[in-house]
């Protein structure tokens, strides 16, 4: 007999709107599940079961059942903070801080009908692509423990592929939502800047930051989308004058029908090519192989293409990754030492860089978004592998040389931030597998505003493939 968390989030949603169980059962459920499991997954790094079960209560009695995910357990990533429960930002500097305001995107999933169980596990201040925080146990990967999750979303992605939560919201600034999902066997969805209200990255430096679901299926993840962007219902309340291009959605309906046929390309370059060695795994290359081969098959037109030759982007971006770290609130020699190697390193380089390398280092990546949607503006989307690499080994990242932890970091996820900086959609589906059972994904790219495209081909791909029938040992 199946068990709730065997359930997508949709056909849980579905059955809490005809009462087979109520938000409080599905809760308990998912907090047994982490008292279980979590101990040895480091998915959370705060679980708040006393709040969740009042807040549960709360949504049964005063929530209308018509909010998008009325009733549907989540976890806050713990970089957003959430007023009342201790937000650590994966650092020992905030160990003892607990926020008395919430930021919006709680305030969002919370006006969506969710129920959050806790903070997940993220890298100190978000700034890597894996979860090994200093500050509590690593988030492991469900599939081989010895394995990390990415980041740095890290916690979010294992809390899903584990059955610990249903869905989970992550957040995306050079990869950290597809990045974790691609490792875990995950659907992640990275949103076009503009898109989301209450993370729209048009007020982030360099506009990189977006929030985004992570889920096991297409349609949960759509599902979450929705609630992102609308939590109150359509239309969505945007703050800018500037949005991303089209209609917000809801986009739901795209991912359920999955229907239309598309003109796709396939490329494996990167922005970083010129100034890495990035070479591509057999196993990633087998992934994409599989993809284009049931792409093709479905009747899907089907081109090879590359990216023009660029050596201004590796630099700009390490730039801008570097001036992220220059407002870290550490002042003095007893903070810093609270500070992980890394982040103190790319704290002093950003504090050194001019306001003129800043400012050219902006107008580049600027340019290079203008370039990059020209390139790619032919295609409906266009696939490239999600990582290079298989999932790392925990400990693999060189915690003391940042440049080469830098060069690490390029080399396993060398096809994801060129989307934050042009603002491109982009989605993680967890296609294939390596000969040892680990998932391996590729990644669609849209237009700009084109999420309804990439869940309508995530749909397809999800009908061929079944992946959400794959779990990892202990499900």
């Amino acid at each position: 007999m199946a068990e709730l968390h065997d359930l997508t989030a949709l056909d849980q949603w579905q059955a809490l709107q005809k009462g087979e169980f109520s938000p409080l059962d599905l809760t308990e459920h998912y907090l047994a599940r982490i008292e279980r499991l979590n101990p040895e997954l480091g998915a959370f790094v705060t679980v708040t079961p006393d709040a969740a079960r009042a807040r549960a209560a709360a949504v049964e009695s005063n929530v209308p059942r018509t909010a998008p995910i009325w009733g549907l357990p989540f976890g806050d990533k713990d970089l957003e903070m959430r007023a009342g429960v201790p937000t650590r930002f994966g650092s020992r500097l905030f160990a003892d801080f607990v926020p008395p305001i919430s930021d919006e995107i709680v305030e969002a999933m919370d006006a969506a009908g969710g129920v959050s169980l806790g903070k997940t596990a993220t890298p100190e201040f978000g700034l890597p692509s894996y979860t090994e925080s200093l500050a509590g146990p690593p988030a492991r990967n469900p599939w081989d423990p010895t394995l990390g999750s990415g980041g740095s979303s890290g916690g979010a992605a294992v809390a899903v592929a584990s059955g610990m939560l249903p869905f989970a919201p992550g957040s995306d600034g050079g990869g950290s939502v597809r990045i974790p999902a691609a490792a875990c066997g995950l659907v992640g969805l990275k949103p076009s800047r503009g898109r989301v209200p209450s993370g729209s990255a048009i007020d982030s430096l360099a506009g990189l930051a977006v929030p985004g679901p992570l889920a096991r299926t297409v349609s949960d993840a759509a599902l979450l989308f929705d609630a992102m962007i609308a939590p109150s219902g359509y239309p969505a309340d945007h703050h800018y004058a500037l949005r991303a291009p089209g209609d917000d959605g809801p986009f739901l309906a795209a991912a359920v029908r999955g229907e239309g046929r598309f003109q796709l390309g396939v490329m494996t370059t990167s922005a970083w090519d010129n100034a890495y060695d990035i070479t591509i795994a057999p196993e990633a290359r087998h992934a994409l192989d599989a993809a284009v081969t049931a792409l093709s098959t479905m009747g899907h037109g089907i081109e090879e293409t590359a990216l023009e030759p660029d050596d201004s982007y590796a630099p700009a971006f390490r730039t801008i990754w570097q001036a992220g770290a220059a407002s870290i609130p550490a002042e003095s020699a007893e903070q810093e030492q609270l500070l992980e190697p890394l982040t103190r390193w790319l704290m002093h380089r950003g504090r050194e860089l001019s306001a003129r390398t800043l400012a050219e280092a902006l107008k580049t990546l600027a340019a290079y978004e203008r370039s990059l949607i020209r390139q790619l503006s032919r295609f409906d989307a266009v696939l490239t592998p999600a990582l290079a690499l298989t999932p790392r080994p925990l400990g693999w990242y060189d915690a003391a040389d940042g440049e080469r932890n830098f060069a690490q970091q390029v080399q396993y996820t060398p096809f994801t931030s060129m989307l934050n900086v042009s603002g491109l959609p982009a989605i993680v589906l967890p296609i294939a597998e390596t000969d040892a059972g680990l998932p391996m994904g590729v990644q669609l790219i849209g237009r700009p505003g084109g999420e309804a495209t990439l869940l309508a081909l995530g749909a397809q791909l999800e009908r061929r493939v079944r992946w959400e029938r794959r779990h990892p040992q202990g499900w």
